[in-house]
């Protein structure tokens, strides 16, 4: 790129404040895709602010290529894992063991730790599709609320989704910061346990005696789970945990042992993400799918349908990318610094007010992180911070983008129907969870923060 421009200031906060709500209004107003909405944008404020032709179309490059090469694997691999423990009966096999050993009256807790752990190599939507029959054969067999049930799950799903990789989002912005992926992992584990008590078990007591929502009609009469055809609960929970703790492993050696130590060497090729993430899939393939009956040729199926919703991810993450390039290469990464450090605003906070902005606002919280880890990422001396504050920031991004789902968000209405609310009632349920989930996970970021 040419050497940047020094623009004034003023006018680079003019571009931006248009730019992004020429984003806004696009997707909200027109209805304009994300993807077409946030290259809009993040053009409008390239040239709003002067920049040269030359120079917007290499923040557009840099932005898809950076950022891709970073998540593509990740999000590809993830995908095709996550299909084959559905696709296996696994995530059923979690919920149901944790639901026996939990026994009927601590089953909201069982509910809520198995979706926290499904959600991260399972897409949110096919984790509650899958495991809500559960919740409802729960509820049906003790007289007891749907949401006595339904809400820890849906905590645990949400915060498994949120903020733990490999689920995109996290994997995502901490692309974006150039954060290590076990950091962020670690983390994400922490303020996710808090976020999931929370807003699971605890306030789905209260919503399971306020409001009595019965078994949904088309579900009451469901036969219960053939147990007898489920994999193992310790092969299932062994398989998830091999990219954890492979990346987990690979960043505690660099802690601890020299970089040419032969375990720094051995985990640093294992612990790489896209490495740990096809160790696991392979296993998942041999273990969940041929030993239990299924072809080559179904696996091939299986994995391959699974990567069609994954595009959309790629490129609204790539767009994003562009929008991070874009407010650096104009300056304006620069003036958001001097500004943040002018009102001595801790970055986790700032991370966490813009992503909850643009969550309220657009209700998509893939655009959300995206823009407020562009907006982060922006930022001179980003880089200089140490992982544990940038995997703290990575979590305060998904706190912001969690937060208020309400009518322009697809999961309000996917909850709505799956577990048979009324608008109202979903507002006052499943909005307020996803807002403890958010507000919670992002305290106990902040309170990590301080001690990075």
């Amino acid at each position: 790129m040419a050497d940047m421009i020094v623009m004034d200031p003023a006018r680079l906060v003019a571009a931006a404040v248009i730019g992004l709500i020429v984003l806004l209004v696009l997707i909200i107003k027109f209805k304009v895709h994300a993807m077409i909405s946030i290259l809009v944008g993040a053009i409008t404020i390239g040239l709003i602010a002067g920049m040269p032709a030359a120079d917007i179309i290499t923040a557009v490059n840099d932005g898809i290529g950076n950022t891709l090469k970073g998540i593509a694997l990740l999000v590809g691999l993830g995908s095709m894992f996550g299909a084959i423990l559905e696709a296996s009966g696994g995530a059923q096999t979690l919920a149901v063991t944790m639901v026996r050993k939990f026994g009927d009256q601590k089953a909201a807790w069982a509910l809520g730790i198995t979706g926290l752990v499904i959600a991260m190599p399972v897409f949110f939507d096919a984790g509650l599709i899958i495991l809500i029959p559960l919740a409802f054969s729960l509820a049906k067999r003790t007289g007891r609320s749907s949401l006595f049930y339904a809400i820890p799950l849906l905590a645990g799903l949400a915060v498994g989704h949120a903020f733990i990789p490999p689920t995109p989002g996290p994997v995502l912005v901490a692309t974006m910061l150039g954060v290590d992926l076990g950091w962020v992992i670690l983390v994400g584990i922490f303020c996710g346990v808090f976020a999931m008590i929370v807003a699971g078990p605890i306030w789905g007591a209260y919503c399971g005696k306020k409001y009595q929502v019965p078994v949904p009609a088309h579900v009451a009469d469901q036969q219960d789970f053939d147990e007898s055809k489920l994999p193992p609960f310790g092969t299932i929970v062994a398989i998830i945990l091999i990219p954890l703790l492979f990346i987990i492993i690979d960043s505690v050696c660099g802690v601890l042992l020299p970089a040419e130590h032969i375990v720094s060497v051995v985990f640093g090729f294992l612990g790489e993400p896209f490495v740990a993430l096809l160790i696991a899939t392979i296993v998942a393939m041999l273990v969940l799918g041929l030993k239990h009956g299924y072809t080559m040729e179904q696996l091939e199926k299986i994995m391959t349908k699974s990567l069609e919703p994954t595009g959309l991810i790629l490129l609204v993450t790539a767009c994003g990318g562009v929008l991070r390039y874009t407010l650096q290469y104009s300056g304006l990464g620069d003036v958001i610094g001097q500004a943040v450090a002018s009102v001595n605003m801790p970055l986790v906070v700032l991370a966490f007010v813009v992503a909850v902005l643009v969550r309220i606002s657009v209700g998509s919280a893939t655009v959300a992180m995206t823009m407020a880890a562009g907006i982060v990422a922006s930022i001179p001396g980003i880089s200089g911070l140490s992982p544990l504050y940038l995997a703290c920031v990575t979590a305060a991004v998904a706190g912001g983008a969690t937060v208020c789902s309400h009518f322009n968000d697809s999961g309000f209405w996917l909850v709505k129907s799956l577990v048979g609310l009324d608008e109202k009632t979903t507002l006052k349920t499943w909005t307020i969870m996803e807002t403890l989930v958010g507000v919670t996970g992002f305290l106990i970021a902040l309170v990590i923060s301080f001690f990075a």
